[in-house]
């Protein structure tokens, strides 16, 4: 044997020290690699909307209710089993309403508690004890493994179980113990959570969303180019920070700033008062798509802000692009195209009014150029980002669960797209003097990204990793953007709509053909024939009879449109993936209501559900990512039981 591996074999003996716990070891790991595979759950492109994800998450995309389906379908009713479901959802809310409304409680409480115990057991019977044990909450723990590993048919201890429910009701604990077995299904019926981009911004709740997830049991997140934003402005890209206030500002959403990251907008309110106190900002008016109540003097306030970043956005954009020629976006320098003596640009060969013309900010000599009071502006304003311990808790816990891709159990993750050519080949991009693309390209945007968080402010490094964060925004080549151009100043200024186009990257067209997405696939190290790629990022238009399901099934996209804006042009309210040991399932939505329409009167999302592709054979633990690194450690572990049988380690009894 080589010396490495005996050095490895006795560290290992360090943990399992003899032949008996090392065998043990063993028979559990071939154990647990025949359990069903557990149920993994996608979201993407949330977008700050968390009552809707939430009902989602808790939920789970209609697995909660059908699991009471399948134990309580032939001894419940429909209502019956809404009211149930309701109660698993929101056990605390809920509680409190039938508390209210039922004459003998303690009877409801006994059904209730049976009812949760039968169905926690069926969706705990995939998993080890261990495992489960590990979900419990502490101060029932002990209580809830007697209940749920034993049989209740047996007359002996039947009597004993019921002892413990009429202890638990009588004690006044029966509320807290429904809650916690509530929680407790939530937990088990999905294994694990998928992210797939997209929780900032056009909603907003993006705070609260990332406040659950970092209490969930177990998820990985993919950047989306909303998040990279956010994730740019915390690491103190200045154009990034910009680019956050307008599009709060542009939806009516400053209060996720100002309330829920405490990020002060004072200054910026000023200085718009001040420079743009005459102007009415007429093509800046914020969109209130959600009819909130605002007086005309607060939105005449808000559209001057809007412009007042607008204007420095578009200032440090043109910073970048100077300085950054390997990105060739120099026709993206709009301020040099504008004849500010007669109010019109020239764009690609044709010159067009300008819809708004007053620039008081603008030196047509040195457009790019900030006035001190824009400067100072902009430099407290990233401070601010920098400083605020929410959001940058908030965004450390994107850098430690995300990433730019992820290959998940055969299937192939990402937000945005693969920056392809019209004939399918990968597009390059040069970093740092070195050409790169496919997943190398995708690699290194993700180095770039840590970079950005990690590097000492003012150093050559870490403007240029912001840089690229903000390129990842806006860039032809960006995987998380997938355009050819971001036409924001045309949107605000220029009224003719052939100006507000931006052409799709080719991936959008090529990624309806199997042989493209095997061709990804492959490029990520997975076989081209059974992975998947599941995408979000662009709304799928489902009331123009577009489908999620594309290039016979090779491609996902679960992007249905959690955002009340988009609800009209996708005919729906989102899609979700399932991914189970029996296969993969699709699910759409309807539109959320409210909470509380959803504890009052029992409604949940509708969902429908569509099978992708069904297992032949039920997959396994053994099947899965995991089971591959627990086939190893058997495989390390029978090393070290041949070398204890052969003299070669000694047991350290």
């Amino acid at each position: 044997m080589k010396t490495i591996d005996m050095k490895y074999l006795q560290l290992l003996a360090k943990e399992y020290p003899t032949i008996a716990n090392t065998a043990t070891e063993i028979i559990n790991l071939e154990a647990i690699m025949n359990l069903p595979k557990g149920t993994e759950h996608f979201l993407s492109d949330v977008h700050g909307e968390y009552s809707a994800f939430e009902q989602v998450l808790r939920n789970g995309s209609g697995v909660v209710k059908r699991k009471i389906r399948d134990i309580f379908g032939a001894e419940l009713n429909d209502a019956e089993i809404n009211s149930l479901s309701t109660l698993i959802y929101y056990p605390e809310e809920k509680m409190d309403l039938i508390a209210s409304e039922t004459e003998d409680l303690h009877a409801w409480y006994r059904t209730t508690l049976f009812r949760l115990i039968e169905l926690c057991q069926y969706v705990a019977s995939k998993y080890t004890r261990s495992k489960v044990r590990k979900a419990m909450p502490e101060d029932f723990a002990y209580i809830l493994e007697e209940l749920l590993h034993e049989n209740y048919n047996e007359d002996d201890k039947r009597l004993y179980y019921e002892e413990i429910l009429q202890h638990i009701i009588s004690l006044g604990r029966a509320e807290e113990f429904i809650s916690a077995l509530s929680r407790l299904i939530q937990q088990l019926v999905v294994d694990h959570l998928h992210i797939v981009g997209d929780v900032y911004d056009r909603g907003p709740y993006p705070d609260k969303i990332m406040d659950t997830l970092m209490n969930y049991h177990s998820l990985d997140f993919q950047w989306g180019n909303h998040d990279i934003l956010w994730m740019g402005a915390a690491s103190g890209s200045r154009v990034c920070a910009a680019n956050v206030i307008r599009i709060s500002a542009r939806y009516l959403n400053l209060d996720i700033l100002e309330d829920s990251y405490g990020i002060s907008l004072r200054p910026l309110a000023l200085f718009a008062d001040d420079v743009y106190q005459n102007d009415p900002c007429t093509y800046f008016q914020p969109k209130n798509e959600d009819n909130i109540d605002y007086s005309n003097a607060e939105i005449t306030q808000i559209a001057r802000m809007h412009k007042a970043i607008s204007i420095i956005q578009f200032k440090l954009e043109g910073e970048i692009i100077h300085r950054r020629k390997e990105f060739n976006m120099e026709h993206r320098l709009l301020l040099d195209f504008i004849d500010y003596q007669n109010g019109t640009i020239h764009l690609k060969g044709k010159d067009y009014a300008l819809l708004d013309t007053h620039f008081p900010t603008i030196d047509p000599e040195n457009p790019y150029k900030l006035t001190s009071a824009e400067k100072e502006l902009i430099e407290k304003i990233t401070a601010a980002f920098k400083n605020c311990r929410r959001l940058q808790k908030h965004v450390q816990f994107l850098y430690s669960k995300g990433n730019m891709f992820l290959t998940y159990n055969g299937n192939l993750l990402y937000h945005g797209c693969i920056p392809l050519h019209e004939d399918g080949s990968f597009m390059e991009m040069k970093l740092r003097g070195e050409n790169f693309s496919g997943r190398e390209l995708l690699e290194q945007f993700e180095i770039l990204t840590r970079e950005a968080y990690v590097r000492p402010p003012g150093t050559k490094e870490k403007k240029y990793a912001c840089d690229i964060v903000w390129y990842l925004w806006t860039g032809a080549i960006s995987s998380l953007f997938g355009k050819s151009e971001m036409t924001t100043f045309e949107r605000y200024f220029v009224a003719e709509k052939e100006t507000h186009s931006e052409e799709k990257n080719p991936y959008y067209k090529l990624r309806n053909d199997e042989q493209i997405c095997k061709q990804i696939l492959e490029e990520f190290g997975l076989d081209g024939e059974c992975g998947h790629i599941v995408n979000g990022h662009t709304p799928v238009k489902e009331g123009k009879g577009e489908s999620p399901i594309k290039a016979g099934g090779k491609m996902l996209v679960i992007d249905g449109g959690f955002a009340k804006a988009y609800h009209k042009e996708t005919s729906l309210a989102g899609y979700t993936l399932l991914f189970n040991s029996y296969g993969l399932q699709l699910v759409s939505h309807q539109p959320f209501t409210t909470k509380e329409d959803a504890i009052k009167n029992e409604t949940d999302i509708l969902s429908t559900r569509q099978v992708i592709e069904m297992e032949i054979n039920r997959k396994r633990v053994r099947d899965t990512d995991i089971g591959t690194k627990l086939s190893e450690q058997a495989r390390d572990l029978k090393l070290l039981l041949d070398a204890y049988r052969n003299g070669l380690l000694h047991e350290n009894r």
